[in-house]
């Protein structure tokens, strides 16, 4: 097994970290606990994981480049949701979704776009589908999930004259 090789094999057990963690983490109650460590779990995977990605396309940039692009996207998105829990912005939840949900469909793109003509019933698609289809299903996702956790605006008191 040669360096690409090895490398390769921590990108894929570092992908598989990110889909589970994320997956625990968003199906979590949220709050402080279950949600949080598993948080913390995806983020440093991905970490990880986008590092990775990186080494990988700049050693075969002509066959993979597009998994550099990839990687720094989704993980901008990743940073982005974490900063904004991490550092409490004004309107901090919407920003923490958008970018942790926004990061999850990154990865699962790369994992369709590089595994998808193996799984049952996907391999059936168009290859170009596979670029498209995490977003397709995953931005509605966001949509509803920022909409059930939007604060509701407060009923200003009346004044009595």
């Amino acid at each position: 097994m040669d360096l690409f090789e090895v490398i390769l094999s921590i990108h894929i057990g570092l992908g598989m970290i990110c889909l589970l963690s994320g997956a625990v983490s968003m199906l979590a109650p949220k709050t402080k606990g279950r949600h949080t460590k598993w948080g913390e779990v995806y983020h440093g995977a991905y970490a990880a994981l986008a590092a990775t990605a990186i080494i990988l396309s700049i050693w075969k940039w002509n066959e993979i480049a597009y998994l550099f692009y990839i990687a720094v996207f989704s993980y901008g998105l990743a940073m982005y949701g974490y900063a904004a829990r991490k550092r409490k912005w004004k309107r901090w939840l919407q920003h923490h979704i958008r970018g942790m949900l926004g990061s999850y469909i990154g990865a699962v793109t790369a994992l369709l776009v590089n595994i998808g003509d193996s799984i049952p019933l996907l391999n059936k698609l168009p290859a170009l589908s596979y670029w498209f289809l995490s977003t397709i299903i995953g931005s509605p996702l966001i949509y509803i999930v920022g909409r059930r956790y939007r604060k509701k605006p407060s009923v200003s008191k009346k004044t009595s004259y």
